[in-house]
């Protein structure tokens, strides 16, 4: 090959992109190899909803909101419950520290620089577990990329293909590598296989069958090669038992086949450190994906705080858990504790109309082509948002019908487990339908709602109304199996703010550097044990912009 680079980026995600377009504006010569297609570029970033983390934001002030570095650093620390600190969570905390003051200082003028713009709405994701200095945004922070994961992958992918057109960059698709070489202690290059042409569209498990080999040198390697969300059998090898229950027997995918970790042992192998392998960030809420992309694809439901929430024996979850979208490793452990690997939204197409929004770019085919028009008339539009309805209509996980009796009986045709009894789940209904009396109540959940509703985008665009779920007013009646959905891999290698790979000894390892999920969006670990939304994008972006600036200076 005549072209020759000064560094190897493996891996054209999010992270990958970010660091090359830094490289670049540096004037180095990099080399982008990845295992996959063209029309992959972007990994898992494309997919997403382009969902951004930024504190004390225009955005968030002009919608009355109150934020500031300081409570952004409590939430996050009280969040991430940090208790490695002289070990796999030494660097994991100086990352999160720098990660937030960027997020509130610079993080949002970076982005727009480069042509990104925010929807004027922003959303409150992971609303917490009803403490103060515990885990939970303390205020909405969601801020949604204006044309979705696309358009985030574009700001980065545009100036990175510009720069292959000038010869800056090189992409090497198709090229799964096997192994870092090593020379002297230090990574000099990667050596592995060519797999065999394949022009399957996007996120579609592609062929496999080498039809080469590969060698290629530089004076650093960046891997940028994701985590391990379509590896089910690893993700239950790390599973934290202890700390959340048994590992689901029942899992789906929310990423694609090749999102399968190779690249961290292959790393391991050649001196970088793992850690924080038990920290995996799976969603309770996913549901089956009725016009699948990729094998056992999955969607996660973004829920408002009004569906009741049951776990598989019928009994409803509880405190701030058991409020949709607050806490989400608070419910698994509430979920897995049955024995059972899935739980029940049951709800009103009141609430379905209002609260359910679903995950990914795909999934929202109007914010995602940027379609002002559409846009309004799709979300004003009487009924479920399109996306939402189809799965209503077509999805395996949802029962409609139009009295309690029979929705349950609908219910027990699906179970994996016990068969719900329908006087049970009447009885709990009915008791937090007696909450909806007064302005004020004991019911964390109701409290919750009313709560949100003092949010003033939430109560125009995302909380529905409060009202009796056994109201015939706001029916039919939905419940919705919600499955374990595979998603983010928290842990991964260790790494110094400037992104270099460290080893056992905690020195850098010579020409090794790493961005983005591989690396636990930095540090091996900066989310420590939850994630607040709208960071792991954000963290691909940090850390590579940390790679890249880093050897564009050596």
């Amino acid at each position: 090959m005549s072209f020759t680079p000064d560094v190897i980026v493996v891996g054209a995600g999010l992270a990958g992109l970010v660091a090359t377009h830094e490289l670049a504006q540096a004037g180095k010569r990099v080399l982008v190899v990845e295992q996959e297609n063209r029309n992959n570029l972007g990994g898992q970033a494309f997919w997403s909803l382009g969902g951004l983390f930024f504190v004390d934001s225009p955005e968030q002030r002009r919608t009355g909101i109150k934020d500031s570095a300081a409570l952004a650093m409590q939430d996050w620390f009280g969040s991430a419950a940090f208790d490695r600190l002289q070990d796999e969570d030494l660097w994991a905390r100086r990352w999160a520290k720098a990660y937030v003051t960027w997020a509130a200082e610079g993080k949002r003028d970076y982005l727009r620089r480069l042509g990104h713009r925010v929807m004027p709405m922003v959303g409150w994701a992971e609303r917490g577990s009803g403490s103060a200095t515990g885990h939970g945004n303390s205020v909405p922070r969601f801020h949604l990329t204006w044309g979705t994961g696309p358009r985030l992958v574009d700001t980065f992918a545009e100036p990175v293909l510009k720069a292959e057109t000038g010869g800056l960059v090189q992409f090497a698709f198709r090229h799964q590598v096997d192994d870092l070489i090593v020379e002297k202690g230090a990574v000099v290059g990667i050596r592995g296989s060519v797999l065999a042409p394949d022009d399957s569209e996007r996120g579609v498990k592609s062929s496999r069958t080498v039809v080469g080999e590969f060698d290629h040198r530089a004076g650093a390697v960046v891997v940028t090669s994701g985590g391990i969300g379509h590896n089910h059998a690893l993700m239950r090898a790390n599973w934290p038992t202890e700390r959340l229950g048994e590992a689901p027997d029942h899992l789906i995918s929310g990423v694609p086949a090749h999102v399968d970790g190779r690249m961290l042992q292959i790393t391991e192998r050649a001196g970088g450190r793992i850690v924080n392998r038990d920290r995996l960030w799976s969603y309770t809420e996913g549901i089956t994906n009725w016009d699948p992309i990729w094998p056992d694809h999955g969607i996660r439901i973004l829920p408002g705080p009004s569906s009741m929430w049951f776990d598989a024996n019928g009994q409803r979850l509880t405190g701030m858990s058991g409020v949709p979208g607050a806490d989400t490793n608070g419910a698994m452990k509430q979920i897995l504790a049955t024995g059972h690997d899935y739980s029940w939204f049951v709800l009103t197409q009141s609430i379905i109309e209002k609260e359910f929004a679903l995950s990914g770019s795909e999934q929202n085919p109007d914010l995602t082509g940027r379609d002002i028009k559409f846009l309004i008339k799709s979300r004003l539009a009487k009924g479920a948002p399109g996306p939402v309805e189809k799965f209503k209509q077509h999805g395996v996980d949802f029962v409609v019908a139009p009295s309690l009796d029979d929705l349950v009986l609908g219910m027990n045709e699906i179970a994996r487990g016990p068969k719900l009894d329908p006087t049970l789940l009447e009885r709990q209904i009915v008791a937090r339908d007696r909450e909806f009396d007064n302005p004020f109540t004991k019911d964390v959940q109701v409290m919750a709602i009313h709560n949100a509703r003092r949010s003033r985008m939430d109560k125009i665009v995302r909380v529905a109304k409060p009202h009796r779920i056994l109201d015939p007013a706001h029916g039919p009646l939905i419940a919705v199996r919600l499955n374990v959905l595979s998603r983010k891999t928290l842990g991964g290698l260790q790494t110094n703010l400037e992104s270099q790979v460290l080893g056992e000894d905690g020195l850098p390892v010579p020409g090794l550097y790493a961005a983005g999920e591989v690396a636990g969006f930095g540090g091996g670990g900066v989310h420590g044990y939850n994630a607040l939304e709208g960071t792991f994008l954000g963290g691909c972006i940090f850390s590579g912009r940390a790679a890249g600036r880093a050897l564009a200076r050596s």
